[in-house]
């Protein structure tokens, strides 16, 4: 909580402390330590390691809930590895395997040195502090990841304080996103189209919709004046930035925590830790628009 001396943070450095560390949770997704821990706990490999990883500290849940927290996954393909993958591993071997691929990619990517550096120990100490703010009210994915014990070394502390810093924040998304009145797939394709993110074919591939479904979706967002040549147009570009500034709003609270100086310190640390992992070759090229 804000003290009545300490200001609220400018938005734009809400969003750079997101952009900073968010990398440090989401390269786990595209490097191939996650599927080899994760089959070997029993797993099948790709979607399913993905599903079952993210959703596994909820427990073991349909896919509805898997849909509805992942929210722009087609509810097909969800259901065609959820609930099953929970015959194969139980939720908490999944958890299990999916910490170990962490460590091992992160190690890889950073490098033996940095992995085990003062600089890591020292990120996940703030991480750790601007986490004990976050409330798990209507953040359904960000509880069921709050509810693991805190990770003893380092690294770990590091990946699972921007896993929750992540969920957290996604969690308000998807909430402004409901109050916007796009579906999964319109909020897809409006971030698509801006050219940041996933290119259309990547958001196609992983997320599981049909050329059909993205056509008929793209041309109701037409329809209703948000894209325009499959381009936003200034009332689709309006949406999105408004969701933008809600979304800082609403994952605001751990950096007002951490206050000016130390949200300074986690976004250059997590900046310099981010460029590290895409050195390293850590996304794939042709997933991400203009990779």
């Amino acid at each position: 909580m804000l003290s009545v001396d300490q200001p609220a943070l400018d938005p734009r450095v809400v969003a750079r402390a997101h952009r900073a560390v968010e990398p440090l949770h989401n390269v786990v997704y595209f490097a191939p330590e996650h599927d080899q821990r994760l089959t070997v706990a029993g797993l099948r490999p790709g979607r399913m390691c993905y599903f079952a990883g993210r959703a596994a500290p909820m427990g073991a849940v349909g896919p509805g809930v898997v849909a509805a927290t992942f929210y722009n996954f087609s509810p097909a393909l969800v259901a065609r590895h959820i609930p099953r993958a929970w015959t194969l591993a139980a939720p908490e071997q999944v958890v299990a395997a999916r910490f170990d691929a962490a460590r091992a990619s992160l190690t890889r990517l950073l490098g033996e040195d940095v992995a085990g550096s003062p600089e890591v120990a020292e990120l996940a100490g703030l991480l750790r502090e601007a986490c004990s703010v976050l409330r798990p009210e209507a953040r359904p994915l960000y509880a069921g990841h709050a509810d693991l014990p805190w990770p003893e070394e380092p690294l770990l502390q590091l990946w699972h304080g921007a896993t929750l810093l992540r969920e957290h924040r996604g969690d308000g998304h998807l909430a402004a996103l409901m109050r916007a009145g796009l579906t999964g797939l319109e909020a897809l394709i409006t971030h698509t189209v801006t050219g940041r993110g996933f290119s259309e074919s990547g958001a196609k591939a992983t997320r599981g919709w049909s050329d059909e479904e993205w056509d008929a979706t793209l041309a109701s967002l037409t329809e209703r004046g948000l894209v325009t040549d499959r381009q936003l147009s200034p009332e689709g570009a309006a949406l999105r930035a408004q969701l933008e500034v809600e979304t800082d709003e609403l994952s605001a609270t751990p950096w007002e925590h951490l206050g000016t100086e130390r949200t300074a310190r986690v976004v250059e640390l997590g900046k310099a830790f981010s460029a590290r992992l895409v050195a390293a070759g850590a996304y794939p090229s042709g997933l991400l628009a203009g990779r």
